[in-house]
Formats: structure tokens, sequence, C-alpha cells
């Protein structure tokens, strides 16, 4: 069985979802993702957007992005998304996306750890499922946007040098194909790979593994992010985030003898690092964050998730301390990307986490993620509205005897995608 579309996108996270509603209604546009719509990591994201307050902020804003990122980043990259964030923050906010706001009505600003000042705008502590809410509901209410939920990513349609479509097997379990001109991978992240990761579990990087076996050119796949932060729990499954603006509000982090031991507001992998010294000076598998020196007005009205989570953890934030370990939490790396969004691939484009642009380097800033994601996935369908593209189509032959044992394959892909960030670090 064959579907037919103008354009495929596979994930909807804030990257997919931003992506579909850029096309026109003469546009055929079907997305679909390996879980429920809302299972993606994107609605996941905490803290909030960055956006540029001003001109007179662009060179601290950029250097804020370069240092964090080990000045590893594109420099042009970082450029083009940070001047392109007012629109993005305009957009969302047309789309009906709800950002805090202050008494006089003006828009809230809060600050993460390495940003230089308050710039991140945020709803409460659940900024990326108030976007991605919205977003999700608009591509609902557009006809000419196919949504598939339970659908997972098999293969490429390929002969190696085009694309033109892709494999799938579908909620009924069964294997077919779903023709387009254009794919777009906007389908998250590796966490799934990880014991310990704040990532939803099938977020096993699918995608990655399938670019690899077509020798699709890949980038700084080894630049693995690991969050400070994350709720300290023996369970097993994700980790729930304790978010970088929990910091920036001024909690502080704590040996097990209650003792302040370094600079919360460092850059996410340096702080991590300081964490797991102190972890085994300690002779613990966690530290404590104070949430206290927030006071309980704060903790409650712009943490109300995180506070609850605790809570149903054990802990009340407003009295005593949490613990609290780093976690697996985002890859910088990827299928390498232009600045149209565009891979090594003709007809497939990539953006989101999946991807690799440059703009984070070695590390990412805090809050960089989402407003990353939107900017490329805009880029990637102004090109193919906009571009001039090859009219002749080529035929793709399918063996779907392949895909008979999806859990072997499954398990191929991870293999995969370990094997090659391995080979990445060696590299470096």
């Amino acid at each position: 069985m064959n579907e037919e579309y103008d354009v495929v996108i596979v994930g909807t996270g804030v990257a997919g979802l931003y992506c579909a509603l850029q096309f026109p209604d003469s546009m055929r546009v079907c997305i679909f993702t390996k879980q429920k719509a809302e299972e993606a990591n994107s609605f996941l994201a905490q803290g909030g957007i960055c956006v540029l307050r001003g001109e007179d902020d662009f060179p601290d804003y950029y250097e804020d992005t370069m240092r964090a990122g080990h000045y590893k980043n594109n420099p042009k990259t970082v450029e083009l998304v940070l001047r392109s964030s007012n629109h993005v923050v305009r957009d969302l906010i047309r789309y009906g996306v709800q950002f805090q706001r202050n008494p006089d009505g003006t828009l809230a600003y809060t600050r993460e750890g390495a940003h230089s000042k308050p710039r991140i705008l945020y709803h409460q502590d659940i900024t990326g499922h108030e976007i991605c809410s919205v977003l999700l509901q608009r591509v609902r209410e557009c006809s000419h946007i196919t949504l598939k939920e339970h659908t997972t990513l098999l293969d490429l349609l390929t002969d190696g040098t085009t694309c033109g479509g892709v494999v799938v097997e579908t909620s009924e379990h069964k294997i077919q194909t779903i023709s387009a001109p254009f794919v777009v991978l906007a389908c998250g992240g590796i966490g799934g790979l990880f014991q310990n990761s704040t990532s939803f579990p099938h977020m096993t990087g699918d995608a990655l593994a399938i670019a690899i076996q077509y020798h699709i050119h890949m980038k700084d796949l080894n630049y693995i992010q690991i969050h400070p932060t994350a709720l300290y729990t023996q369970e097993k499954g994700r980790r729930f985030l304790i978010s970088e603006s929990v910091r920036g509000e001024g909690a502080l982090l704590l040996n097990k003898a209650g003792q302040r031991f370094t600079d919360e507001l460092q850059p996410r992998d340096l702080l991590s690092q300081a964490i797991f010294k102190q972890m085994e000076l300690d002779k613990s598998d966690h530290v404590f964050e104070d949430l206290t020196p927030l006071g309980e007005r704060t903790i409650l009205e712009h943490f109300p998730n995180i506070f609850d989570a605790c809570l149903k953890a054990g802990y009340d934030a407003r009295k005593e301390p949490v613990p609290v370990a780093p976690a697996q939490h985002y890859l910088m790396g990827g299928i390498a990307v232009d600045f149209a969004s565009r891979t090594s691939m003709r007809g497939l484009y990539a953006c989101g986490e999946t991807s690799c642009n440059g703009i984070h380097g070695k590390n990412r800033l805090a809050s960089n993620s989402l407003l990353e994601s939107i900017v490329f996935a805009k880029r990637a369908a102004d090109d193919i509205i906009f571009g001039v593209h090859p009219t002749e189509t080529t035929e793709f032959s399918v063996n779907f005897e392949a895909y008979q044992n999806i859990d072997k394959l499954a398990s191929q892909y991870a293999s995969l995608v370990l094997n090659e960030i391995e080979r990445w670090n060696h590299h470096e």
C-alpha cells in the first residue's frame, strides 16, 4: 500500500508542527509520529524560549551562546538564529501561545544558567507544552494536513541519492510506503538509548541510524548534553527535569552536609562535571537542590509542575532540598544540514534535535533549542515552497521482507547509532 503527499514530516515536536503549519492549503502534508502526538520531547521543555532583547543585547547573547558551546559553534548560524528570534516570538503569539506577562501586560523574562541577563520567555514551568499544544491544535484544524499517530519510521524511499518518501509501520502494524518529493526529519534525539535520560524512551535515534546507513552526512554525533539537575530516583524510566530556570531564579546546589559547593549558573556541561565530582566526594549518587531561597510564592506560581513532581516523590520543595543528579538530555550533533535545513540527500531535510546546523557547538545554551527548531523548521518549509527543484520523477523499489522483524530492526538501528557515536569520540 502507498499514500502520496507533497510533503512528509516525521515527528510532532515543535520543529515538525511548526514546519507543517508553514505550507499553503494547496499542498498536501502528512505528519506522523511514533507514539501519541503529545509524546514528543518538545512538550517536556520547561524553562522557555530565548529571545533577543533588542540590538544592544546581541553581543551578550551571541557571546553567551558561543561560550556555552566552547566556541565550537557555527558563528553564522548563531547570528541567524538570534536575529530570527523576535519574528518567531511574534509568530507564536499570533498562533495563540500565552507567555507569562507582567502586571502591566508586558512580556516577563527569566534567566537560566550561562545567560548574562534575563532573556527567556516562559509559561509557568511548562513552556514547551504550551507552545506545542497550541501548534498541535492549529495543525489539527488544517484540512490539508494529515496527522498520523503510532506510526513508526522504518526506512526512506531512496535510490541512495534522492529521497522520495518513507517506509513506515502503521498503527495497525502494517508495512506501507508514503511517497512525497520532500521529506522532513524532525523526530527528536537519542535519549531512549540511555539508562538515565530526561527524554521519552521511544526517542531512539531511528532517523539518525537510517541516515548513517545511507551515508548521509553527519556532524558532531558525540556532542551529547548531560543536564545537571534531574530529580533523583532509583526507579527505572524517564527522569523528571528540574528546570535550569529554577537555578536562574536563585535555587542553590548543596552537598550531603548541606553546604553550597559550586556556581549554579555555569554552562550545563561544567555544572554537571562539578556535580559528578561532588557526588564522588560524598560517595553518593545525588546532590541536593534547595529551592527555598525562591520563596513559596515563586515556587507555586512559576514552578507549579516541578513542585507537584517533587511532592509526589516525597519532597516539599517549599521546606526542604530535593535530591538531583545529572541525566542525558540533548544531542547537539545530528544529521548535518545547511541554512535551508537540507541534508546531503536530495529531497531530504532535517530540523530540531535530529539535525545539526552548528548553533549549539559542543554544549547547548539553555532555552536555545525551541528557538533553533522553529527557525530551521521554517527555513526547511521556505526552501521546499520557494526553491527550484528537479521535475523528473524517480521510481523506488521496496523489499518489504526486510521489515518483517521490527524489533530486530530497532535493535540494529540502536547499535548503529551508538557505534557511530563511539566512532566520533575516537575521531575527535
